[in-house]
């Protein structure tokens, strides 16, 4: 009688074993698929699609900002010449 206990024992543990060593498997797959997700979802950020439309986007934009400023002085510095022009201004020494 002891010796089917003891092949009872012997049948459990290696039960015991085998759902341990599983439980082990599917921790380290989980915690496996987690860190890839996770790396993943920082990537896409830092690195995706929308990233990097988004600072394509902001550049052109700043160019055409620059574009637009020289265009604006420009267009200011002849506005003051006309302007100046048509007051006919003068020294304040020359017109007393």
């Amino acid at each position: 009688m002891s010796e089917i206990l003891e092949e009872y024992d012997v049948e459990q543990e290696k039960t015991a074993k085998r759902a341990y060593s599983f439980k082990k498997a599917v921790y380290y797959i989980a915690v496996i698929i987690g860190v890839v997700l996770i790396g993943m979802y920082v990537g896409n950020m830092l690195f995706g699609k929308r990233s990097l439309d988004v600072l394509l986007g902001l550049q052109s934009k700043k160019e055409r900002l620059l574009d637009d400023v020289e265009k604006l002085k420009h267009y200011n510095a002849q506005l003051q010449k006309e302007y100046f022009e048509l007051r006919e201004l003068q020294p304040e020494s020359v017109k007393k």
